[in-house]
């Protein structure tokens, strides 16, 4: 690679990340130094910036790499998954789940899912447990992101510039920022860069369908390279493969705490009903070209170096040099969006769901608020280690990380709806689909005659939607056989139709 093509690279993508950092020190202004202002920006934000922010908080490397790689590799179905179906789904989850908890913080003030849990049963175990569970697979999402990066400097700059470096560029800029910003920076940047990344992928998909001479000319090389894309089914895409996944995902996105703590953050209800109304439709203009990206790149015969991602290879291939960094700076800025939405809101579970009820109650928000500060250097620090194995693909980590998180989602469903839930159940339900989750994750699978009897798919459905089921059986059934403890108040989920 030309060095002058290196230093256009890197410079367009240092700007784009100092022009965010720059964001994030304003914020840092005007951001209080209260709990509620550096974590929820005081429950303020409207329509575009809570729509935006979660989105952007979701432009993760699973987003704009992961996803695309799986489509070079498999076909263009992949859209279905992540455009039709969880676009859909988590929309509903978000009324379901996201509604009633903002009614519910509206009148408690909690700040975290754990608070809010440890609150109605009346247990600093459960809180305890939700916080620990939610750290431990927030792990592998926030090193998702720098392996993401990692992997689109390789791309970007044909391995000119190693893998290592990416990953430790981002982690420093996440940490920066995070100490810095509070979710005040974080919400404003994020709507910038949803937006920006909006625009930039269907720019791409112009810029490649025009160099590549036309629709035409790329369905037709499609037709002749790559045929089995253009059906539908059949390979990867089984009917049980692609609902196990989607309802993982969104599941899973739900109990994310970047995801879960933005449900407390809406100005009003009116605010909250606009934004998941609107979510189909922001993420299938997003899902689709970035999906088509991968699948055009495989018809059109792209090579991808290996340690490298699709997107960057096709960009490389078919656009200026400035405009394929110009997109890659807008995709690690999408991952940063995501990293520091994921330690702010990781710092928060940290502090106030173990720090405070089990090491100093009488901390002051200036001491919580340091160790919030230490406790995300020191873990993007541990992550990006990690991240320098590289265990496994952005899909297979993420898809991990996903499962994990979706076993608590039917739990806190059924806590939220059903008053007769009971602390025992809670700890049960969780517990014990976390149990199972955990040793399908690290264990082999077993097979016997051609019969898996512990592994991956029991009568072709992932193991993560078993634990699902496990967990809600638990939580219901146990909740069924004990009697609400003393200190447990059903009352603290009674709410109406929307907050007084």
């Amino acid at each position: 690679m030309a060095e002058s093509d290196l230093l256009v690279q890197m410079g367009v993508v240092g700007v784009y990340l100092v022009v965010s950092l720059l964001v994030g020190f304003v914020a840092y202004r005007l951001t209080s130094r209260d709990a509620e202002d550096y974590y929820l920006a005081s429950r303020s934000l409207g329509t575009v910036v809570l729509l935006f922010t979660t989105f952007a908080t979701l432009l993760s490397a699973f987003t704009f790499f992961g996803g695309p790689n799986l489509a070079y590799g498999a076909g263009p179905e992949w859209i279905l998954v992540m455009g039709l179906m969880d676009g859909v789904l988590f929309a509903v989850l978000w009324y379901a789940v996201g509604y009633r908890q903002w009614l519910i913080g509206q009148n408690r003030g909690y700040v975290t899912l754990g608070e809010m849990l440890g609150d109605r049963f009346g247990s600093r175990a459960l809180r305890a447990m939700v916080a620990t569970i939610s750290l431990f697979w927030l792990f592998p999402y926030v090193m998702l992101q720098q392996m993401g990066a990692g992997e689109a400097i390789v791309g970007l700059t044909g391995g000119t510039v190693p893998y290592w470096a990416g990953a430790a560029l981002i982690t420093v800029f996440m940490i920066l920022y995070v100490v810095l910003a509070g979710l005040r920076g974080v919400a404003w940047t994020d709507t910038i860069q949803g937006l920006f990344m909006l625009s930039i992928v269907w720019v791409a998909v112009a810029w490649v369908v025009s160099s590549a001479g036309g629709l035409s000319a790329i369905s037709a090389s499609m037709a002749e390279t790559k045929p089995e894309f253009l059906a539908l089914g059949g390979g990867l895409y089984s009917p049980e493969w692609m609902i196990s996944t989607a309802v993982t995902i969104a599941f899973g996105v739900i109990m994310f705490p970047q995801i879960n703590q933005r449900f407390f953050m809406a100005k009003d209800d009116r605010v909250l009903k606009r934004s998941f109304a609107l979510w189909p439709i922001l993420v299938l203009l997003l899902f689709v070209p970035a999906f088509l990206l991968g699948s055009w790149a495989a018809g059109l015969g792209v090579q991808v170096p290996e340690g490298s991602n699709v997107i960057p290879a096709l960009l490389n291939e078919y656009t200026p040099v400035w405009f394929a960094a110009l997109v890659v700076a807008g995709a690690m800025a999408a991952m940063m969006s995501s990293s520091d939405s994921m330690l702010l809101s990781g710092s928060s579970y940290l502090t106030r769901d173990l720090y405070r009820p089990f090491v100093n109650p009488t901390a002051s928000d200036e001491r919580e608020g340091w160790i919030a500060r230490i406790g995300v250097a020191v873990f993007a620090t541990l992550s990006f280690v990690a991240s320098l194995f590289q265990p496994g693909t952005l899909i297979n980590v993420g898809d991990t990380a996903f499962g994990g998180f979706a076993q608590m989602a039917l739990p806190v469903m059924v806590a939220l709806y059903w008053p007769k839930t009971t602390k025992l159940g809670m700890l049960a339900g969780i517990g014990g689909g976390q149990v199972f989750y955990i040793l399908h994750v690290f264990l082999p699978e077993l097979t016997v005659s051609g019969t898996t009897l512990f592994g991956g798919t029991y009568f072709g459905w992932d193991f993560a939607l078993w634990g699902m089921l496990l967990s809600f059986g638990l939580t219901v059934g146990v909740s069924y056989l004990t009697p609400a403890a003393a200190d447990e108040d059903a009352g603290t989920f009674a709410v109406g139709s929307r907050a007084d």
